[in-house]
């Protein structure tokens, strides 16, 4: 796992870090989950426009209701499974990734059965962030055995692909318009994209050697940001072009440590600082050039991930302080 040196910044430190921050008019309510010490690690969004979240430490997958503040939690069956990544189906399944337990599992909120897929042939996988792809293949990162695998809901079949590059460390994937799984290779200073026919990767080298992005969101253009955890940065990429467009050294300054992020319809980019204390929630407006930060009233924990609803919010797992976050983007 890639180390680091965590440094914490107070939010007015954040603010003078740049020239251009503005201070952010959003609405963040959070949740305590049901829970102690689950360490919710990611969120996601069901068709119903219910919070799922992976309770990591507590072995169990959790749903809120934001209209009603109501939780519901569910076990999972093999023990120290790790649920790490989660996201729902068409049908309002949740499949998860279970990183300790090296497998992905589908969970049907109906009935609570939970379903585990492994390799075929055994290989140890250790699964990390999933995403569903256009034709409804599940492809998914795997941290420390360097593989990204492809999963046929239908037939249960996996496939796995492993990184060309010692030790990459696959984290954060999306999908792109043309189908292709793009994801970050966090033990390095690469994104790569896989043929999903093929399954062959492609690596792209990001210009600075100290960069090591994390997490990646696409945008509306097709084009895709990410945060560079190590250097401080958030990052615009070209797939099609297979360069850097631009870099933009985040509020927080070099040790901010930008994580988890998404981008929703109108095209602006969020992120939190996990590297600033309390962590930050940040907006940046690709038309401006504009950064504006909040602080995360419980102080955020570290927020791994998050996801854009399509009514205009986000979706936050906090998950030092044990909770999960809705944020109202709408002024």
């Amino acid at each position: 796992m890639f180390l680091h040196k965590l440094c914490f910044f107070t939010l007015a430190a954040t603010l003078a870090a740049s020239s251009n921050v503005g201070m952010l008019d959003v609405q963040i309510r959070e949740y305590e989950v049901p829970t102690p010490n689950s360490r919710p690690h990611d969120p996601a969004i069901a068709p119903d426009g219910s919070l799922w979240y992976t309770g990591q430490g507590a072995n169990k997958l959790g749903r809120l209701n934001p209209k009603t503040g109501q939780f519901k939690e569910y076990a999972l069956k093999t023990p120290k499974s790790g649920p790490h990544g989660l996201v729902a189906d068409k049908e309002g399944n949740i499949w998860f990734t279970a990183i300790s337990g090296g497998y992905v599992g589908k969970l049907n909120p109906l009935n609570g059965e939970i379903a585990e897929h492994r390799p075929a042939d055994g290989t140890e996988i250790d699964p990390h962030t999933p995403v569903f792809d256009h034709d409804g293949i599940l492809w998914f990162t795997n941290e420390e055995t360097n593989y990204v695998g492809r999963l046929d809901p239908k037939t249960g079949k996996m496939t796995l692909a492993k990184s060309p590059s010692p030790h990459a460390v696959p984290y954060g994937i999306v999908i792109l318009p043309n189908n292709t799984p793009i994801f970050c290779e966090f033990g390095t200073n690469k994104l790569a994209s896989v043929d999903p026919s093929t399954m062959k990767i492609r690596e792209y080298t990001l210009p600075a050697p100290g960069a090591r992005p994390r997490r990646i969101a696409l945008a509306p253009d097709g084009t895709v940001y990410y945060t560079d955890f190590a250097r401080g940065y958030l990052g615009h990429f070209d797939p099609s072009g297979g360069k850097l467009l631009k870099e933009w050294l985040s509020p927080g300054g070099a040790e901010s440590e930008p994580y988890g992020i998404a981008i929703t319809k109108d095209g602006k980019v969020w992120y939190s600082e996990s590297g600033v204390k309390p962590n930050t929630l940040i907006e940046f407006d690709p038309k401006s050039g504009a950064f504006s930060a909040k602080t995360i009233p419980s102080g955020g924990g570290v927020v791994r991930n998050m996801v854009a609803t399509p009514d205009g919010q986000l979706y936050l797992a906090c998950s030092g302080v044990n909770k999960v976050a809705v944020v109202s983007l709408n002024k």
